[in-house]
């Protein structure tokens, strides 16, 4: 049975990780002070300012400080400063049944994806696919704060997800009723967990991909190796978010992709929901159930991020 944190109200306490790749410091700092002004506490890990290249420091410390954060009573929501490249390599540092029995929000996107499957498969968490430290500023659209402390302070449910107006509305794609947990985030990170400890479950699942920052014709190469590794034989449904600055390769697009490659797989599918590295980014709780109707092109969450 899927486990919730307690609900965010203002006045409680953030806590503040970095992960995967360092954060400028000049950026983390603004960033708290929005949400402080927001009318949020923050305690920030003794990591979160390491730099080690490309990595925040040792994966160690990276592991430590998150776990402090799930052990800090005083701790109601932990947020990574942003994603990059490295989360995976925390994850045999943690320990799931702590995470379980001292349940926090934890929020993020792009490599965190990692992380919010590990905890929900691991301790039965939910995780919550939505904002990180990187996104609380001025310019970040209302869409998104809107959606984010939907999920973040409110148990309500059921709850449907739309897109802003800004967008095309999601479209079903190949017709169908699908129901079970969400899973899944972005597809360079998924596919980074395939032959791992920590290869994400599939099964059952109605399952998100978005990526960013790829040629079509390596998008292909990910979607091809989920499907050699069996991630696509027992989904309950598929939905799918933008390809943001994803360059066409050999005259196909994403649109192609989705047409030549998604489609012909059989499983209920919903395109282009506002998710992960698009401008607009819907809060999707990972490890919680919804109902994905791919003949209306409608998502539904069934269960809340939190109690």
């Amino acid at each position: 049975m899927a486990v919730q944190s307690p609900a965010l109200r203002r006045g409680d306490t953030v806590g503040i990780v970095t992960l995967g790749s360092p954060l400028d410091a000049g950026v983390i700092r603004e960033r708290i002070r929005y949400l402080e002004g927001m009318g949020f506490k923050v305690v920030v890990g003794r990591h979160v300012f390491d730099q080690n290249g490309f990595l925040a420091g040792s994966e160690e410390g990276r592991a430590v400080d998150l776990m402090s954060m799930f052990a800090d009573p005083d701790v109601r929501l932990i947020l990574p400063s942003r994603g990059g490249v490295g989360v995976e390599g925390i994850l045999p540092y943690l320990d799931f049944g702590v995470i379980r029995s001292r349940p926090k929000l934890i929020s993020g996107y792009s490599d965190i994806t990692v992380l919010l499957n590990a905890i929900s498969q691991f301790s039965g968490l939910v995780t919550l696919h939505s904002l990180m430290l990187i996104d609380f500023k001025p310019e970040t659209p209302a869409y998104n704060f809107n959606q984010f402390f939907a999920a973040a302070s409110s148990s309500d449910v059921p709850r449907s997800i739309a897109n802003p107006p800004e967008m095309a509305p999601m479209r079903g794609r190949v017709p169908g009723n699908a129901f079970g947990p969400l899973a899944g985030g972005n597809l360079t990170s998924l596919v980074g967990t395939l032959g791992t400890p920590y290869e994400i479950d599939t099964r059952g699942k109605v399952l998100l991909l978005e990526e960013t920052h790829e040629p079509i014709n390596t998008v292909y190469r990910y979607l091809e190796q989920m499907k050699l590794a069996g991630k696509f034989r027992e989904v309950a449904g598929i939905v799918m978010g933008e390809c943001t600055n994803c360059a066409d390769a050999y005259g196909k697009s994403y649109e192609d992709l989705i047409e030549d490659f998604m489609v012909p797989l059989g499983k209920p599918l919903v395109t282009g929901i506002a998710s992960g590295h698009g401008t607009y980014k819907a809060a999707l709780p990972i490890g919680a159930f919804a109902n994905l109707d791919a003949s209306s092109g409608s998502l539904i969450l069934m269960e809340p991020a939190v109690g």
